[in-house]
């Protein structure tokens, strides 16, 4: 059995190996628990979520190497963000419920609805409350850094507490989960795992195209726990009619409940997010600091909080945060000025959604099919381009501004009678 770990023991050694400043700045303000005989888990409790993720970005094979060099292991390394001493308690349960480690600091309460998540966030909800009563699976998807990951570990921590059996991992993951039991002939203990779980989240279920038997694996286990009335719920990259390489019969499991995808945030939306993250970690940052940040990064919300994080890290070690100060340091990740579409990048763009030429939505054809692809042109031509009524007459080799008029409000008419036409929309306008 290994000498136990103290805090203390960790605290000097720490010093030693970092230096006064970042000790006194970072490793001094947290608390340290070594779990098991082999000192092979390190529980870190720091006090907020930018210290979280700079001690995973920073540090974090810098720690490894300390345990190597002085106790002869590389322990497991859980990082927590808690004030109390009492809930470490709790942290230790969840990290023993779970198959794999879910991200404490993502929960509903730290998720920022707006227009572009409100019904992913709705339905992430409703199946934390009824669990495959309704929604069964369930597949989020949409661009990277957009919330997806965030919803499925906020699923996540809420059921627990629920005393839940909970199965959080990425595709990838159940992936190379398989091929090892396959190697060490053990996929009864793999069956095990993941058929007998309350709620299986999986992220990034593309990752699966092009892959047969790992896709015969995942549609047993699928149709075993969809059985059981467990819990599915997915994310991707893309919608289920754009993942190449999935088996049909895999996709019409995952068409039996409900897909919600999530778009990029507006510049409310962005906005909230910083302020969330400056009250939860004690920033203070100006309003027009503020909004010139949520004007000048993309919509991307890691690379949000990661400038957010960047800037708290400069607060941290004494530099104040001007206007100069922010701009210096978006330099790198500033997103370019965006450029309003032509109506010809529209054209194609709807003609690729629906599979028809563009020189046909061009036309006077009255094909039912071309003539609403004309008709959505219209609609997201007037909403992207100022001033296009006459454009898009002349375009569209339409007579005057009242059949341009009479366009728009067809689709009005349609957007609330079939909801989905909205997304419809909105997914080609995320591409221009």
């Amino acid at each position: 059995m290994s000498q136990k770990i103290s805090q203390q023991d960790l605290r000097e050694i720490f010093k030693k190996e970092f230096g006064y400043e970042a000790y006194n700045h970072l490793f001094s303000n947290m608390e340290y628990i070594v779990k098991s005989n082999n000192n092979d888990i390190l529980l870190i409790i720091v006090p907020n979520i930018y210290i979280e993720q700079w001690i995973k970005t920073q540090y974090n094979k810098k720690i490894l190497e300390i345990f190597e060099k002085y106790f002869k292991t590389q322990p497991e390394i859980h990082i927590n963000k808690e004030t109390k001493k009492t809930n470490v308690k709790s942290f230790k349960q969840n990290i023993q419920k779970t198959q794999n480690s879910l991200n404490p600091s993502y929960t509903f309460e730290t998720f920022i609805q707006g227009d572009s998540n409100k019904f992913a966030y709705e339905i992430a909800k409703q199946v934390c409350e009824k669990q495959s009563e309704r929604y069964n699976p369930v597949l989020f998807y949409g661009g990277t850094g957009l919330g997806k990951t965030h919803l499925l570990n906020a699923i996540g921590n809420k059921v627990i507490e629920k005393d839940k059996i909970v199965i959080y991992i990425t595709a990838e993951q159940f992936l190379n989960d398989y091929i090892s039991k396959i190697q060490s002939n053990n996929m009864e203990s793999f069956r095990e795992k993941y058929r007998n779980c309350d709620y299986l989240l999986i992220d990034d279920v593309q990752f699966f195209g092009g892959k047969q038997q790992i896709q015969d694996e995942f549609f047993h286990t699928f149709n075993e726990l969809h059985t059981k009335k467990k819990q599915i719920i997915m994310t991707a990259d893309k919608s289920l009619k754009q993942i190449t390489g999935l088996a049909e019969r895999l996709k019409s499991r995952f068409e039996w409940g409900i897909t919600a995808d999530i778009q990029p945030p507006g510049l409310e939306t962005k906005i909230e997010i910083i302020k969330q993250k400056c009250v939860i970690n004690h920033i203070e940052l100006s309003k027009d600091i503020i909004e010139y940040l949520a004007s000048n990064v993309g919509e991307n919300i890691r690379q949000i909080e990661g400038i957010t994080l960047k800037l708290n890290a400069l607060s941290f070690f004494g530099q104040s945060i001007t206007l100069t100060t922010v701009e210096n340091a978006i330099k790198d990740i500033q997103k370019e000025p965006k450029k309003n579409p032509s109506i010809d990048d529209i054209i194609k763009a709807v003609a690729r959604k629906f599979n028809i030429k563009p020189s046909e939505i061009s036309s006077k054809s009255k094909v039912k099919s071309i003539a609403k692809a004309r008709k959505i042109v219209i609609f997201i031509t007037r909403q992207m381009i100022p001033n296009s009524m006459t454009m898009i007459a002349q375009s569209l080799n339409m007579k005057d501004h009242s059949a341009v008029s009479k366009a728009i409000s067809s689709i009005n008419k349609e957007i609330k009678e079939n909801p989905t036409l909205q997304s419809e929309i909105d997914e080609i306008k995320n591409k221009l």
